[in-house]
């Protein structure tokens, strides 16, 4: 047990900067601030916790290193809260990865356990829009029908459970499922001498798979999507294998993937300009 001693200790080890982000985010929850408001000026922040301009500044430096906050220079300038970019947040997971041994077989135990609940929860919440957005989803990622490369494809195929993650009202579970893809669509790729007729078939199969749940949501039947869900995971967890799918590097992104721009999935109309993907 840890003694009381110690943990005096531990408490005195942290930096002034970092108790002061921590009393800045107990600020953010007390006042129930939201993304894009505005956080006290640096002096008034400076005055409440009685601490120097430079304590303040690091604190928010810290603060916006994990995507809290972004900060503004100049006289109107200071820190606004912003929402943490699922890209940040993978970042940051896979920092707790780094030395696991993490496998596609692992990443497809977890989606099939996941992707079925998902997807069932999503569906008496699908709109008109939702719909549209999932039907065009398909034509992109169908072999039969679309004119894009078959590696933007595979993209398509992750951004139509990215449309029912959205819809889903659970947030921890829609997080984990998007965190899932957004691993997924960055880190597997395939090798160079997979056949293009073993991609055109897995899209084949991939946007079969789709229709059929689109069609079971429509008639607002969430178990068959669920069953559906089930089947497809199962399907794709296979075809990766046998495609010889892996992930990239260990487990890490580089900054250019970071840089590039995000497309909130229910709105989405084409394929996210990102890595390697599979469904």
């Amino acid at each position: 047990m840890t003694s009381k001693n110690s943990a005096t200790l531990a408490i005195r080890q942290l930096k002034r900067s970092d108790l002061v982000a921590q009393e800045i985010k107990r600020l953010i929850t007390e006042k129930n601030l939201s993304p894009g408001d505005r956080l006290p000026r640096e002096s008034e922040l400076q005055a409440q916790f009685q601490v120097s301009k430079g304590t303040i500044r690091e604190a928010l430096k810290a603060l916006e290193v994990q995507g809290l906050v972004t900060i503004s220079t100049g006289p109107s300038g200071g820190g606004t809260i912003a929402e943490v970019p699922l890209d940040r947040t993978l970042q940051f997971m896979q920092n707790y990865l780094f030395f696991q041994e993490v496998t596609i077989d692992d990443i497809y135990t977890v989606r099939q356990m996941l992707e079925p609940e998902l997807a069932a929860g999503a569906v008496p919440h699908l709109t008109e829009a939702d719909f549209e957005a999932l039907e065009h989803s398909i034509s992109c990622c169908d072999p039969t029908q679309s004119q894009e490369d078959l590696l933007t494809q595979r993209r398509e195929d992750v951004n139509f459970h990215d449309i029912l993650a959205a819809a889903n009202p659970n947030p921890f579970l829609r997080f984990t499922c998007e965190l899932i893809n957004e691993m997924i669509r960055q880190l597997i790729v395939f090798g160079n001498r997979t056949p293009q007729t073993e991609h055109r078939r897995f899209g084949e199969a991939n946007a079969q798979f789709h229709r059929e749940i689109v069609r079971s949501a429509r008639a607002r039947d969430a178990e068959g999507v669920r069953v559906l869900m089930q089947r497809h995971m199962q399907d794709a967890a296979s075809s990766v294998k046998r495609m010889k799918g892996r992930i990239q590097g260990r487990l890490i992104l580089d900054a250019d993937t970071l840089r590039r721009p995000r497309v909130a999935p229910a709105a989405a109309r084409r394929p996210r300009k990102l890595a390697v993907g599979a469904p």
